[in-house]
């Protein structure tokens, strides 16, 4: 589709240009009307004046020459009078023509009220006139008053001109102001466009903070919290690449000597084959710290991806993780309970968060490794528990933090990767310290329906 890409000048400029021509275009359709309307209310006004004072012009009270007359009338603003007896004779009145004067005589016999405005047209001119009932000496009769519409018609091309002349100078100053306004609305604008090139150049050191109108300070702030959090991130993937380097370069410089010293015939732990295994062990772990960078890097645009949420059957997924690592220590008894209990979440993730949580958890634990789960409240509530020793409080948060591990921590990643699962799932885990160990309380929402993510829901899973 083509849309034509105007700058914030030329939008102000078209918008001041179309408010003046709607403005002009609402002016000439309506005033007119609006000053005809009042002007007719003003002559009526004044006709009705000039009946209240009595007011009378000398001359000529005959009809005399109707044609001069109508002329000379509507050369000026003048009311003329007409006093009609009951028989419908002039007793007096200024000059008026024969066709006029017989249509005010039949508007009269008919009028039923005791004053009624009325016009007639008469050569291109109108006529306001006002006939009032009176009662004299002679009689009932009428007095009739009118005017021609030459002053009200002057009147109003006169306001119309001086209208169109004053709308044309509000133009122009209209113009001017537009054109100030997009000077002063483009100049902060052209200030946040140049910070923002420096920044797509990683110069981001420079503050930025703008004093004046409060829209662009508000601006300003949020484009100075942007930065702050770009230097933050820039720190931290900076400090992010140096652990996880220094977390790789043991392992590495482990299997480097030992395949080394096996070269030259040197076996450090007594025999090759122990060597070797050492070798091995070390390249499994380094394996390991791999794996885990790898899911955690991508975690994030993992996450942006749709959730393949489906029904878990808790005591299904419980078990697999327990035969998986009840080898690893013998001596610890993993027990499970809520096996019943069915959790919406991505199964993959899901499983993820209870191997690293029972991996940590045998590391710490002395005898026992307890695994539970429970739905109260709309929340499905998983504990993972072992009777090690209590972890101190100014390190618990600290121990979701990537490359933050405990005494008997390997790669610092578990957990940070459990977080993270946790908060795409709209849940939280927190560390609680008990009396006989350590637990670890996830809690997600029970259905799915109750998050905000927009996850598939799935109908499979383990049942």
């Amino acid at each position: 589709m083509f849309r034509l890409k105007w700058t914030l000048t030329k939008r102000i400029w078209l918008s001041f240009a179309f408010l003046i021509f709607l403005m002009g275009l609402i002016m000439a359709v309506v005033y007119p009307f609006l000053i005809k309307s009042a002007l007719s209310e003003d002559a009526f006004a004044t006709i009705e004046s000039v009946q209240r004072n009595g007011y009378q012009f000398p001359g000529d009270y005959s009809f005399g020459n109707a044609k001069d007359g109508a002329l000379r009338q509507q050369d000026e603003k003048v009311v003329g009078n007409l006093q009609v007896d009951q028989n419908n004779q002039l007793v007096y009145g200024n000059p008026i023509a024969p066709s006029i004067y017989r249509e005010m005589l039949q508007k009269a016999k008919h009028q039923n009220s005791e004053s009624g405005h009325y016009t007639v047209q008469y050569k291109g001119a109108t006529l306001y006139y006002v006939i009032k009932r009176i009662d004299d000496n002679s009689g009932n009769g009428y007095y009739i008053s009118f005017m021609w519409d030459t002053y009200p018609n002057t009147l109003m091309h006169m306001l119309w001109w001086r209208m169109i002349f004053i709308f044309i100078m509000v133009g122009i100053l209209s113009l001017v102001i537009a054109f100030w306004l997009a000077r002063y609305l483009k100049r902060p604008l052209d200030i946040l466009g140049r910070r923002f090139e420096e920044i797509a150049r990683m110069n981001w050191e420079k503050p930025f903070e703008w004093k004046g109108d409060e829209e662009f300070e508000r601006l300003s702030s949020q484009f100075e919290k942007m930065r702050l959090n770009l230097i933050n991130y820039d720190h931290a993937q900076k400090v992010f690449l140096q652990q996880a380097s220094h977390e790789l370069k043991t392992p590495i410089m482990v299997v480097q000597s030992y395949a080394q010293s096996v070269k030259d015939g040197i076996f450090p732990r007594g025999t090759i084959n122990d060597s070797m295994d050492v070798i091995i062990h070390e390249s499994e772990q380094m394996e390991k710290r791999v794996r885990k960078l790898i899911y955690f890097t991508r975690f994030d645009s993992l996450r942006n991806q749709q959730m393949k949420l489906t029904e878990v059957v808790f005591g299904t997924l419980a078990d697999r993780i327990k035969q998986r690592f009840i080898t690893q220590r013998p001596d610890i008894k993993i027990q499970v309970s809520g096996e019943s209990v069915r959790l919406w979440a991505d199964l993959e993730q899901m499983q993820v968060v209870l191997e690293n949580l029972v991996e940590n958890g045998l590391r710490y634990a002395k005898q026992n490794l307890w695994l539970a789960a429970e739905q109260r409240n709309g929340m499905t509530t998983i504990t993972i528990k072992n009777d090690g020793q209590p972890i101190p409080n100014s390190e618990k948060q600290a121990l979701f933090e990537p490359f933050k591990k405990g005494k008997k921590g390997q790669f610092g990643l578990g957990l940070a990767i459990v977080k993270r699962i946790i908060s795409a799932h709209q849940g939280k885990i927190e560390i609680n310290n008990l009396d006989n160990g350590v637990a670890f309380v996830i809690r997600i929402p029970k259905k799915p329906d109750q998050r905000r993510n927009d996850g598939v829901r799935g109908k499979g899973g383990w049942k």
